[in-house]
């Protein structure tokens, strides 16, 4: 049995009020010698209507006047429940299924079966402890980490802290049966998570500090399918739809079709650059372009001749300074003497891929200006684009090797421009998805696993940047929202953190299953979480603009109720690097 509290004195849909007796009104009561908690906002109370026992929270709580002036007082008080559940059979089932009637007795709950209804606690995975009880709290892992999982936070809220916690505690109790069998990958915005944090060992994690103000960096390789895409490159260089985007069609088709031709380049390169000079109607551009792919595949003695070519309108020709002009046609003395010679000894070596997209791009341009395809003038914006942006692509990405599925795999990107930060976690996350669904897509359910962590989501996930083109952003959310639609049954999930949720696609943020919530204080934020999570209660949500650093509310498909917990804080070498800076250290009197 337990201590009986007070009575209900109305029921009104689910909303039910019970009036307390005189001596319930203490802090903490003790009852055959275990201890229970008084009745505040937020604690638990058992109804008993026959043999039924139905639990409730409490919601708020007023004082009334009394019906009877005859009573000791002029005032009762009175507190709001809402039910969450019941016991049956000595188990707790999470529900409204039985709702109490007048004079039904409340009795107050002791802390084991407190602890029943947030489930018994797994030792090896608690994560911290329930705010208002203070009893230790820990995570449904198996119904949790095949779920989409959202972070939220202001700012040292401790959403970074929860994060690392999260993980550290899955990988530090489930090394065994993830090696081999799961695959994490965090992109990592701001170096957070290059040190001990996750796991400590080597040989299980591997760091790329991706650089692009360096040639010293590490380069991630990225396989030459992802790279060699069209839309990919419309997406990386900006190209307009009518006319850019069908050029970059034209070069990866052509590359496609005779990839596995012999020395196609090298023929293709020579065929190219000879029709151009032998075209009977040429354009002024052929010089230019020339010269840049004699320079691209290191023939200097084309490239010297390439400089010397001029252009003399008059007669819509070129003409050699100090020799003789280009009249066009395969047996033209100027064309035969002085370039063939060299067209025919072109060869293409070992070019990267970078390299080759640079001489693909200046060939085709060479080739539609020669068939009077294209207007240069229409396709030259997009060359100066290209050669901006290779710069840094090749100081971060080494196209043609397929990653190394480590178990933890760390992209950071602190020593990226922002260019760079927005394209290589739209290229990582098309490569991860379509090789992990190529592995899976015959199993049912999947064998494996696959889990990208994003910290600072919003970076790459929000509808407001204006920076940016609206196909870019299209296309960008597209992929992610495909992949969190769709990731589930392929066994790829998607773990988003994120200091202001509202920035986010509403599409993505509707599709997340679990979520940690921070301190919020943003109206915005908040507007979007109570339109958005349907069992995010009244009173959780009004907790959160005034949440404690470290406190969550917890709230999802793998939770039965909301929770409030405080997660504990990680040793200092695991935490991730985040804190704040010690002022009083900073600026101590060193006199």
């Amino acid at each position: 049995m337990s201590i009986a509290i007070g009575e209900v004195v109305s029921v009104k849909g689910i909303n039910i009020v019970i009036e307390l007796y005189e001596e319930s009104n203490k802090e903490t009561l003790f009852y055959d010698g275990k201890k229970f908690k008084g009745v505040s906002i937020q604690e638990h109370v058992l109804i008993k209507r026959g043999f039924k026992d139905i639990v409730a929270r409490v919601q708020g709580e007023y004082l009334d006047a009394r019906l009877h002036s005859e009573d000791s007082g002029n005032y009762v008080r009175k507190v709001e429940l809402k039910p969450i559940g019941f016991y049956h059979q000595e188990e707790f089932f999470e529900g409204i299924k039985h709702l109490p009637m007048i004079r039904d007795v409340a009795y107050l709950m002791n802390d084991e079966q407190v602890r029943q209804i947030y489930g018994e606690p797994d030792e090896n995975f608690v994560v911290g402890e329930i705010l208002k009880e203070e009893l230790p709290i820990s995570l449904p892992w198996a119904s949790l980490f095949n779920t989409h999982i959202g972070v939220f936070g202001n700012t040292g809220s401790g959403k970074s802290n929860t994060l690392t916690n999260l993980y550290t505690t899955l990988f530090l109790n489930k090394f065994e049966q993830l090696n081999g069998n799961s695959h994490f990958v965090v992109i990592d915005f701001n170096g957070e998570y290059t040190g001990n944090q996750l796991i400590a060992n080597p040989e299980y994690k591997k760091v790329h500090e991706l650089d692009t103000r360096s040639d010293d960096g590490d380069k991630f390789p990225l396989s030459e399918s992802v790279f060699w895409d069209e839309e990919v490159f419309g997406i990386l260089f900006k190209a307009t739809e009518n006319t850019q985007k069908p050029f970059l069609r034209r070069i990866v088709a052509g590359r496609e079709r005779f990839k596995d031709t012999e020395d196609s380049l090298v023929t293709y390169t020579r065929k190219t650059i000879t029709k151009a000079l032998i075209s009977t109607s040429p354009k002024k551009e052929y010089a230019e372009l020339i010269r840049t792919i004699a320079g691209v595949v290191l023939a200097d003695e084309l490239k010297d001749l390439a400089r010397k070519m001029s252009w003399y309108s008059k007669d819509g020709k070129f003409y050699i300074v100090g020799g003789n002009f280009l009249n066009g046609g395969e047996n033209d003395a100027t064309y035969r003497n002085y370039f063939k010679p060299h067209i025919d000894n072109i060869t293409v070596g070992q070019l990267d891929h970078f390299g080759e997209l640079k001489l693909r791009i200046n060939l085709q341009l060479l080739a539609d200006l020669t068939d009077e395809y294209v207007q240069f003038e229409h396709i030259q914006p997009l060359l100066k684009r290209v050669e901006a942006s290779l710069k840094s692509l090749e100081r971060v990405f080494s196209i043609g090797k397929n990653p190394v599925n480590n178990l933890l795999t760390v992209i950071s990107l602190r020593r990226s421009n922002q260019e760079v930060k927005k394209v290589i976690p739209l290229l990582l996350a098309k490569y991860y998805y379509n090789s992990h669904k190529e592995i899976v897509i015959n199993q049912s359910p999947p064998k494996q696993t696959f889990h990208m962590i994003i910290d600072e989501a919003h970076n790459i996930l929000s509808m407001q940047s204006n920076r940016e083109s609206e196909s870019w952003k299209d296309y960008r959310l597209e992929l992610f929202e495909e992949i969190i639609k769709e990731g589930r049954k392929f066994g790829f999930y998607l773990t988003l953190s994120s200091q202001r949720p509202a920035d986010i696609s509403p599409t993505i943020m509707s599709q997340i299953h679990n979520f940690f919530i921070h301190r919020l204080v943003n109206d915005r934020d908040l507007l979007l979480l109570e339109n958005s999570i349907s069992t995010l209660d009244f009173l959780s949500r009004s907790m959160i603009p005034n949440l404690p650093k470290g406190c969550a509310v917890i709230t999802g498909t793998s939770f039965d109720i909301p929770m409030v917990v405080q997660f504990k804080q990680l040793a200092k070498d695991h935490q991730p690097d985040s804190g704040d800076v010690d002022l009083k250290e900073l600026w101590k009197d060193i006199s």
